[in-house]
């Protein structure tokens, strides 16, 4: 009997327009979307709920274990409307941005804003980087009302295109009036993740959990770093993470403050550090562009996201590929080739996390000697883990390992969270009818029959001595598989 190939790297895919559709919906889980992205930035609450209870209905008939992330917009800041959508701006001209000027205002020598504070916060020297650093100005002169510039990199410039600063350092709060009002209806759509944009401080993901609670609501929260100042102040990152369930290596605007050669060392630092301290992590934003409107991605995008898969991340994101292209199904067809691809090179099967760290659990105790062995026994096949909380599956997932680690629960909400960790398949099993025993034999039995493990095989089994409570996981047994 064949035993199934469990790709381990994660894929988050942006749901838009032309992927919203149940049928379409289905047509990416089979292709081997993990978690939908709902763009907050776009779209009203309401619909999102809509499309959140379609992506359910459809991994309910096909029995996928698929997670929903609500990405909050934040404080994106952006230049107003021109009159006729759109200038060409050449180098050496003068622009001016200018909060005097209304919407559908602007023109080749000046726009409106929508950031009250840019006046204040920018200097003669500065540069602004407009349309993800497509275009730059040199900043002249800032008054009260206006910031004069020079264009030292031209070319057409759009209506509502984001502003950042070469370096860093607009930093307007986190959540905005918006953003707020959408975590007041996030309870249509019971998110299992939610995504915080240009974070600045712990104390955004702390205000993002209370706005949260007070509906009643605990889904995993992601930290998304987009900020050249949090990258480069080491206490205010590790704040950050510490606070969240994880984090998104936002390459768009984080890429524009720091500069794209930088960005290649701190996807790696960001990765490697997310793994050491116990968090998830997404690498996002232009993995497979050229797909927008190419049926296959080029070969530098292979690459790129063989390297993420080789780095360690756990996820790797889709967003106007599938939520405006026109080939959804093969990027994500595309994506997880490429990662499976990576995942049979050595590198992206070791690791040397924790080899010289104390444990603080028993659990994490479990979980570490778990995978030492399954890595140094040949005959197991896969990692059982009868779990609650899921967070022993978590710890194992971050070593790695090329085997699968098979989270068992009958916790739904524990098992759409650990949908987005790497090389942990989620599969609802019930084994409360039963004593340890039982639930061990049937979770072999189970594994069988969904041909995730071979007659002969062995199987590397973890539970609580006291089964069903959170927390408790302290037994490892290797179990034959007859």
């Amino acid at each position: 009997m064949s035993v199934t190939v469990n790709r381990r790297t994660k894929i988050v895919a942006t749901i838009g327009p032309g992927t919203e559709a149940e049928d379409m919906l289905g047509k990416l889980m089979s292709a081997g979307v993990n978690v939908f992205r709902l763009n907050f930035s776009h779209g009203s609450a309401s619909h999102h709920a809509e499309v959140a209870d379609r992506i359910r209905r459809q991994a309910a008939a096909t029995g996928c274990q698929v997670g929903i992330l609500a990405d909050l917009q934040g404080p994106k800041i952006r230049i107003s409307s021109f009159r006729d959508g759109a200038v060409e701006l050449r180098a050496g001209q003068h622009f001016r941005l200018d909060l005097e000027l209304g919407d559908d205002q602007g023109d080749a020598q000046a726009v409106g804003l929508d950031y009250r504070e840019l006046p204040g916060s920018v200097k003669p020297g500065d540069t602004l980087l407009l349309d993800d650093g497509r275009l730059r100005l040199e900043v002249v002169e800032a008054s009260t009302t206006a910031v004069t510039c020079t264009v030292t990199q031209g070319g057409r410039l759009g209506s509502r295109k984001g502003i950042n600063r070469l370096g860093g350092g607009l930093a307007a709060p986190a959540l905005t009036t918006k953003d707020k009002a959408d975590i007041d209806r996030l309870v249509e759509v019971q998110p299992d993740f939610v995504a915080v944009s240009f974070v600045s401080t712990a104390e955004d993901i702390h205000l993002t959990r209370e706005l949260l609670g007070r509906h009643g609501l605990q889904p995993a929260i992601i930290a998304k770093i987009e900020r050249a100042e949090v990258v480069a102040h080491l206490d205010t990152l590790n704040g950050i993470m510490k606070a969240s369930f994880g984090i998104m290596v936002a390459r768009g605007d984080l890429g524009v403050e720091v500069g794209d050669a930088e960005l290649i060392g701190l996807q790696k630092d960001l990765i490697s550090r997310a793994r050491k301290m116990d968090r998830v992590v997404i690498t996002a934003t232009q993995m497979m562009e050229s797909m927008i409107s190419n049926p296959m991605p080029t070969r530098a995008e292979v690459f790129d996201v063989a390297n993420a898969v080789l780095d360690g991340t756990d996820a790797v994101m889709l967003s106007a590929e599938t939520a405006v292209g026109e080939y959804p199904v093969e990027v994500v067809r595309a994506m997880a080739e490429a990662a499976l691809g990576a995942e049979r090179h050595p590198v992206a099967r070791t690791s040397r996390y924790r080899v010289d760290r104390q444990f603080e659990s028993a659990q994490e105790v479990i979980a570490m000697s778990a995978i030492y062995a399954a890595n140094h026994y040949p005959r197991v096949r896969g990692i059982a883990c009868l779990t609650e909380s899921g967070t022993t599956p978590l710890l194992m997932s971050r070593l790695s390992s090329g085997l699968p680690i098979f989270a068992l629960s009958h916790n739904r909400h524990t098992l759409q969270r650990l949908s987005l960790c790497r090389g942990v398949v989620p599969l609802f099993f019930d084994c409360r009818h039963t004593d340890a025993e039982g639930a061990e034999q049937e979770a072999i039995q189970f594994l069988l029959e969904r041909q995730q493990l071979a007659k002969d095989d062995a199987v590397l089994l973890t539970r609580g001595s006291v089964m069903g409570q959170p927390g408790s996981t302290d037994i490892m047994k290797i179990l034959a598989v007859a």
